[in-house]
């Protein structure tokens, strides 16, 4: 008998702050604290999946690392504002690879 329980066959279902939807929840809380609990109580794996390609956009945009305190902080407010704020805008000047 197998003890893997990472294919549970009723996978955890949120309805998602994001997408609007019921979906797939995340395994764990993705971020520390208040934040990580409510994006694991509000936001499903497929807009995790979506703000982590828009993580990289800013990582790269402002040139941050991603172990440094101010880069987590701003990592924070954009990511509280992706999933919970009313809007969610690229960084300031950002433009597109197809329009570069």
């Amino acid at each position: 008998m197998s003890t893997d329980t990472s294919q549970s066959p009723n996978p955890r279902v949120v309805k998602c702050a994001k997408l609007g939807r019921e979906l797939p929840g995340l395994d764990e809380p993705p971020w520390p604290g208040e934040l990580g609990r409510r994006i694991y109580e509000n936001v499903s794996a497929e807009a995790w999946q979506m703000w982590e390609e828009r993580m990289r956009m800013i990582l790269n945009e402002y040139r941050l690392m991603p172990w440094q305190k101010e880069a987590q902080d701003l990592m924070a407010r954009y990511m509280e504002e992706f999933f919970f704020g009313e809007s969610s805008t690229p960084p300031p000047g950002y433009v597109p690879e197809g329009q570069r």
